[in-house]
C-alpha cells in the first residue's frame, strides 16, 4: 500500500509544479497580448525591468528564425514534445528525487507553455520581459523561458553538488 501512495504523490508533485509553470506561462503570455501589444513599452524600477510585446518566430533569441519549414516543426516542435513528454513520464513515474521532480517539471512546464505557441501562433512564441541594468540586459523572454533556465541552472548545480560530494565522500 505504502508504493501506491508514494507514486501517487510522486505523480500529483510532478504534474502540479507541470501545471503551475504552464498555466502562470499562459496567464502572462494572455496578459501580454492584451496590454501590451501594439503598445509603448512599460519601463519599471528605473529600467531595471522593461515591458515591450514581441513575437519570436525562433528559439532562444530568434535561433532558427529562418529555418525551413520542415526542420523548424522537427526542431521546434516535435522533438521537444517527445522529449517533453518522455521527461513528464520518467519524473511522475521513476525518479525518486523530490528535487529532480520540481526542477525538471518546470523545465517542462515552461518548454510546453512554449510549445503551445509554436504550434498555435504559426511557430511565434509571445515574449515581453526584458530585464537588465545600464547596457547589460537579457533579451527579451517570457515565464516559460524563465521556467526552463531556472529548473536548469538549479539542476544543474544540485547535480554538481552532489557529485563533488559524493566525490569528496569516497576520495
Amino acid at each position: 500500500m505504502g508504493y501506491y501512495v508514494a507514486r501517487k504523490k510522486q505523480i500529483i508533485l510532478t504534474l502540479g509544479v507541470f501545471c503551475v509553470n504552464f498555466c502562470v506561462d499562459r496567464l502572462t503570455k494572455s496578459a501580454a497580448i492584451a496590454f501590451l501589444r501594439g503598445k509603448e513599452p512599460v519601463v519599471l524600477l528605473q529600467r531595471l525591468i522593461i515591458l515591450s510585446y514581441t513575437e519570436n518566430t525562433g528559439a532562444f533569441l530568434s535561433l532558427g528564425e529562418g529555418w525551413n519549414i520542415y526542420v523548424k516543426y522537427c526542431v521546434l516542435l516535435i522533438i521537444p514534445l517527445l522529449t517533453g513528454a518522455a521527461v513528464m513520464i520518467y519524473l511522475a513515474l521513476r525518479e525518486q528525487s523530490v528535487f529532480r521532480i520540481i526542477t525538471g517539471s518546470c523545465i517542462a512546464g515552461g518548454g510546453a507553455g512554449n510549445l503551445v505557441d509554436r504550434l498555435f501562433n504559426n511557430f511565434s512564441v509571445v515574449d515581453f520581459m526584458n530585464f537588465g541594468i545600464g547596457p547589460v540586459r537579457t533579451g527579451i523572454l517570457n515565464v516559460a523561458d524563465m521556467s526552463v533556465t531556472f529548473g536548469a541552472i538549479v539542476l544543474l548545480w544540485h547535480e554538481l553538488r552532489q557529485n563533488a560530494a559524493a566525490r569528496k565522500q569516497h576520495g
